[in-house]
């Protein structure tokens, strides 16, 4: 029968992230290995390192499952053909003749191939692993008692070991860039220790990685062993490399072993531990010299990791549990907080002990709109604002960004590393740069690594490192890594921020909608009251008036004052109730906007207005004033009321002097009256423009208090803005704008 040597890809070790270390061609020399097509149930492969076996039982390659290897396996054949894809099988020990006992396993592979592979037994190992149990026993009970993960890794490395014999044992973590670092160790003095040693992401690329994820034990028995290739028929010659993944007998990389010599042990194990079906880590054993691990005894020890793991990740969970409850505490003082306030910003503020608890941050800042607020230790307000692009750009339509070595993705944070090496952010806002941004400071840390972590190129090929001394590298421009735990919190009050702000605008809705109705109601009673009450007054002052006539001979000094009394009050009454109308009037009538020239409305208004200048000396200076946009007959009453106001309060100046101006603003026209009469005091400027808000008394000055907020009134339906300055005793200037872009505000 003719054979060949499966064809397995070739070996380019320039970069070693791609060795077909799941496809090796080849297999460990001691055992058997059998590639069964599931069609014809006959051996398209195999890789037979003992050559007595083949003299003895015959060629396998084209035999039948049940005649192969002198029928010893065709107790098995229905066992073998019922394995579902992905799974394998522990069929039993099996004698073949004179080369003794050997472990018999079956698998079925993704691609769905099958595969037994016969492992010799060594002399005088465990007949099952019923005679370990009570070494596993002890591990459970040990384990059940320990403390921190720290502690389980320790009881991992040490029962292993107690298990295997290997000179060490230890336990290797991963972090999130894959470096791995030991965290356990259990050895005698033949090998050196490596604990707290970090190796680096290389070291373990990405599909050794994988292949631990997928198999979780594996044994290279000796370093200097020489594969048994996988002998293909000639008629499976197309077919692609078999996948070895599942087999205990697999070869290994050269490169590893090369990474074995280096390191000075002649056999190794591997345990891979795994949280949420992650590689969590590793626990590693070595040997100087070579060793054999029986079947049973590495069964044990995947039990140890496989309990190890589910500690592991309870121990994790747990401490999460806590962290995140301590975490919640923090959020539940905020949102406590917030609730009460109007505005959740101030919350934040007040309560910087907890905005800073529910990350773990010693610094903080909160930016929205132009506001920056910073907290606890972090930059400056220039440096935040600066930062707040490139973290809009960097997060893109992340909600969350963190990063614990800010200087070296973004080299401006480096002149403030030691307040903000990282940085976690979140936004609060879809239409703005908002953010609520957590700081934590550099630690400066040493890291030991187990040798040089950069390999070594020589020539074409990347080899393995040579030494495995402890190589120290000082760690610098980063902070302690940000965990899920600190950005679920950050996300979480997130959440409710959204949740509060949004259900404080609906509360601010309704609320502006029962306001809008009662000023309604409220409009349309004081045009009703005022309309009635005009023509009552009109007939106290008529009749008055015609009863003075009437009666002017008979009446005394005093009842003639009393008339005059009458008349006065009833037209000061009358007045009032003018206004009221007007002002209740502004609300329901409706704008109409045309093109004004602002110079010629002043000048009409100011001739209007002559009489009450009557007898007085004015100083008036009226600057070149532009058109705007705007509804004239509101217009002219704004500049009716400013100028009768100025004329009115420069009327006990001894040289008064009204100035009407123009300023330019971003996008809007600003015009003021300025006077020089006896002003107010700058204390009370908020009430200027309410209604019936008189700040002089009004035997000083008569009016009826609601001229100023006719002009807001008017002023903010044109969607402009109001507002005052003075020095009491030297004059008063009362600004408006109009928008160059009037909407027509209700």
């Amino acid at each position: 029968m003719q054979s060949q040597i499966a064809t397995a890809p070739a070996l380019d070790l320039s970069n070693c992230a791609d060795e077909p270390i799941r496809t090796p061609g080849a297999v460990q020399p001691y055992g058997v290995v059998l590639v069964i097509d599931p069609e014809t149930l006959t051996v398209s492969e195999c890789a037979v390192a003992d050559a007595r076996i083949v003299e003895a039982f015959g060629d396998p390659l084209g035999a039948a499952l049940d005649s192969v290897l002198g029928g010893h396996l065709s107790g098995w054949s229905e066992s073998i053909t019922a394995l579902d894809v992905g799974t394998s099988s522990y069929l039993g020990m099996v004698a073949l003749g004179s080369h003794g006992q050997h472990h018999a396993l079956a698998h079925r592979t993704d691609a769905n191939l099958l595969i037994v592979e016969l492992e010799q037994s060594l002399p005088g190992e465990s007949g099952s692993l019923e005679a370990l149990y009570p070494v596993i026993r002890r591990f459970m009970s040990e384990i059940e008692q320990a403390s921190s993960v720290g502690k389980l890794c320790e009881l991992g490395a040490q029962y292993v070991r107690q298990l295997t014999h290997f000179d060490r044992t230890l336990v290797y973590r991963f972090d999130e860039e894959w470096n791995g670092s030991v965290i356990a160790e259990d050895r005698n003095d033949v090998l050196p220790s490596y604990m707290d040693l970090r190796f680096p992401e290389s070291d373990i690329p990405a599909q050794a990685r994988e292949l631990y994820r997928r198999n979780r034990v594996r044994l290279i028995a000796d370093n200097n062993y020489r594969s048994t290739p996988l002998v293909r028929a000639p008629q499976y010659r197309a077919a692609p490399p078999t996948d070895l993944s599942p087999c205990v007998l697999r070869s290994v990389s050269p490169m590893h072993l090369e990474y074995m010599r280096n390191m000075g042990t002649g056999a190794s194990m591997s345990i891979s531990l795994l949280h949420d079906s992650h590689l969590w880590g590793l626990i590693s054993c070595h040997n100087e010299a070579t060793k054999r691990v029986p079947y049973h005894v590495r069964t044990a020890c995947e039990l140890i990791g496989q309990i190890l793991s589910l500690q592991i990740a309870e121990k994790e969970r747990v401490g999460n549990v806590e962290e995140r409850a301590m975490r919640r505490a923090s959020q539940m003082h905020l949102l406590g907080r917030m609730s009460g306030e109007q505005d959740f910003i101030l919350a934040l503020k007040r309560d910087q002990k907890s905005f800073l608890a529910v990350t773990g941050a010693s610094g903080a800042a909160i930016v929205q709109n132009d506001e920056c607020i910073l907290i606890g230790e972090c930059p400056t307000d220039d440096e935040v604002r600066a930062l707040i692009p490139w973290l809009t750009e960097r997060r893109g339509n992340d909600d969350v960004f963190s990063t614990d070595r800010l200087p070296t993705e973004w080299p401006a944070a480096e002149a403030y590393a030691e307040r903000a090496s990282g940085v976690l952010a979140i936004t609060i806002s879809q239409l703005h740069d908002s953010y609520l941004i957590w700081f934590r400071p550099e630690v400066i840390r040493t890291v030991r690594w187990g040798g040089e972590p950069r390999k070594v190129i020589s020539g074409e090929k990347i080899s393995p490192r040579l030494s495995f001394e402890a190589w120290k590298e000082t760690v610098r421009l980063r902070s302690l890594p940000w965990t899920d735990v600190d950005r679920d919190a950050a996300m979480d009050l997130r959440v409710a921020i959204v949740d509060i702000v949004l259900r404080k605008a609906e509360e601010m809705a309704l609320l502006n909608e029962k306001l809008t109705r009662s000023n309604k109601e409220l409009e349309a009673f004081s045009y009703s009251v005022s309309h009635d009450l005009r023509a009552p007054f009109r007939h106290i002052v008529g009749y008055s008036e015609l009863l003075a006539s009437a009666a002017n001979d008979r009446l005394d000094d005093t009842e003639r004052r009393f008339l005059d009394t009458i008349v006065d009050s009833a037209k000061s009454a009358g007045r009032l109730v003018d206004d009221l109308l007007s002002f209740s009037q502004l609300g329901r009538s409706t704008m109409g906007t045309m093109t004004i020239n602002m110079g010629t409305l002043v000048e009409d208004v100011r001739e209007r207005l002559e009489m009450e200048a009557l007898g007085r000396n004015i100083r008036w200076t009226i600057a070149p004033l532009p058109s705007v946009k705007a509804d004239p007959a509101m217009l002219r009453l704004v500049w009716q009321n400013l100028i009768s106001n100025a004329l009115k309060f420069t009327r006990d100046s001894p040289e008064p002097a009204i100035e009407v101006g123009h300023e330019r603003g971003d996008e809007e026209s600003i015009f003021f009256v300025r006077d020089n009469g006896c002003g107010f005091d700058m204390r009370y400027v908020d009430k200027l423009f309410g209604v019936f808000q008189r700040l002089h008394h009004v035997e000083e000055y008569e009016g009826t208090g609601i001229g100023l907020a006719h002009v807001r009134r008017i002023v903010s339906r044109h969607g402009g803005r109001t507002w005052a300055e003075s020095v009491l005793g030297q004059g008063a200037t009362i600004y408006f704008s109009i928008p160059d872009s009037v909407r027509g505000h209700s």
